[in-house]
């Protein structure tokens, strides 16, 4: 049941701020945020939850005041911090389903592995421009997001504050990244559905993802703890 469901919010910012609002309007139980960030003025025009006079404030205690607001039936969990490899697989164990919609890679990548540990599922979102992309993984694993982008690019990969996003397209990826949980919560076999949607278009496409055999995560299995010895890999390539 969904009033039972526990769902950790991975990014309160343009990508998480339309999901956890969607999921706390659709009855799930419990809603974790995870954030270290503050609310800034720049962003107000897209992170939906936020006002004028939360500027200043941490992201957290805005979302949660703003969701009991509108859903008080749904219990908030604070975490006030940045996901790392020396808390992910323990936070994500406590969640039934993670909703990710972090800024960065290292985030995503962390995410993702943390989540083939602990074998909860997890379902990505990122947006850029005017093209947003939304991913189910399931608690088995593959295909996941390793499937798709191997490792942390090399270099300096822009986010979406460097690169520029549209104000709409964020909140229509973070409707159907919810769209997406909201299914594996419901039972629904999405594991595996990639949904991408462009924006100068208004076109939505979903496909089903194979495997690939060599993933480091699902298929070679090669990752296998994100601690103090592989922490390195969460930080870039290069380090």
């Amino acid at each position: 049941m969904r009033s039972r469901a526990r769902v950790l919010v991975v990014g309160v910012g343009g990508l998480g701020c339309p999901a956890a609002l969607t999921l706390a309007r659709a009855g799930v139980g419990t809603l974790g945020l995870c954030d270290d960030d503050e609310v800034d003025v720049t962003n107000l025009h897209r992170q939906i939850l936020f006002t004028d006079a939360d500027v200043g404030a941490h992201k957290i205690t805005a979302a949660a005041r703003a969701l009991g607001g509108i859903a008080p039936a749904v219990r908030i969990e604070e975490h006030r911090a940045r996901l790392l490899p020396s808390n992910a697989v323990e936070l994500v164990r406590r969640y039934d389903l993670v909703v990710e919609g972090s800024d960065n890679f290292a985030t995503k990548f962390l995410a993702a592995d943390a989540c083939a540990i602990a074998k909860t599922p997890i379902v990505h979102a990122a947006a850029v421009r005017w093209h947003g992309t939304a991913l189910a993984v399931g608690p088995a694993g593959g295909p996941c997001y390793r499937c798709l982008f191997e490792d942390l690019p090399e270099g300096d990969a822009p986010n979406c504050a460097e690169a520029g996003v549209v104000g709409p397209m964020v909140g229509v990826v973070g409707a159907l990244q919810a769209d997406l949980a909201l299914a594996m919560l419901d039972g629904e076999d999405v594991a595996g559905t990639l949904v991408t949607f462009d924006g100068k278009t208004d076109i939505v496409r979903r496909r089903r993802l194979s495997p690939r055999a060599t993933c480091a995560l699902c298929g070679t299995r090669s990752i296998g703890r994100i601690d103090h010895i592989e922490e390195a890999r969460y930080y870039g390539p290069q380090l």
